[in-house]
């Protein structure tokens, strides 16, 4: 462990149910975040922090001006560049304990399965519905548990799927293109960072074997109220 010793993670090791069994699970874990934006920066950051020890960013996506309000490990500078590239570099300064593989290309149908292969968990941070599909059908595929959130406006969800339960369940088919898509009416930049942060405690819970976390339920939240509500998820014929 490379990161300041393991004084860094001493509050974490001292959680009920965690422990130095829980941060070494951390440590030998392999995460893949998909889509480095508004939820897999604030993702990303926590669980580097935390000292999950490899994390895998896939992103074909540049840093635009806009992005800069709600994704957190981009500055004015990193205007132009690729988001895998400039989230690799903060997350060194952050983190340096943590290997990260950097994937500059967007997923797809054809490219999930292989491209996901061989991690322990799965964080979906899309915000398109082909993308959203593709990785819960491989992580399906793959027997690797997902955990996904997303923002639109004031409203933001977390979930985990695993135990055969999948996105699928709830959207049995593709939505419309512009539904539950942040660039179709604006999004809240503090919403984003909480519930990226809530996919990253969800992510530490499943891979310290602390809990089985939000597995059947989904949680959305009105930044307006501040009020979660859950939600059961039935699992479906992949059951």
């Amino acid at each position: 462990m490379t990161r300041v010793g393991a004084d860094a993670f001493v509050r974490q090791r001292a959680l009920p149910g965690f422990g130095a069994a829980g941060q070494d699970a951390l440590a030998g874990a392999r995460v893949a975040i998909v889509g480095v934006g508004g939820l897999g920066c604030p993702a990303a950051l926590q669980l580097a922090a935390a000292g999950v020890g490899a994390l895998t960013l896939i992103d074909g996506d540049i840093v635009a001006v806009s992005n800069l309000h709600r994704q957190v490990l981009f500055g004015p500078s990193d205007v132009g560049r690729l988001k895998v590239s400039a989230a690799t570099e903060a997350l060194a300064r952050i983190a340096p304990g943590t290997a990260i593989e950097a994937v500059p290309s967007r997923l797809t149908a054809a490219s999930a399965a292989s491209t996901l292969a061989g991690h322990d968990l799965i964080l979906d941070c899309t915000d398109t519905w082909p993308s959203r599909l593709a990785v819960d059908d491989a992580a399906v595929a793959l027997g690797v548990p997902l955990v996904w959130g997303a923002v639109q406006g004031w409203f933001g969800q977390v979930t985990v799927f695993a135990d055969g339960r999948s996105l699928r369940d709830i959207f049995p088919t593709e939505p419309a293109p512009d539904f539950g898509v942040c660039d179709a009416g604006g999004v809240l930049g503090p919403l984003c960072g909480q519930v990226g942060a809530a996919m990253a405690s969800q992510a530490v819970v499943l891979l310290s074997g602390a809990g089985r976390g939000l597995a059947g339920t989904l949680q959305v939240i009105d930044a307006r109220d501040g009020e979660w509500r859950s939600l059961p998820v039935a699992g479906g014929a992949r059951a």
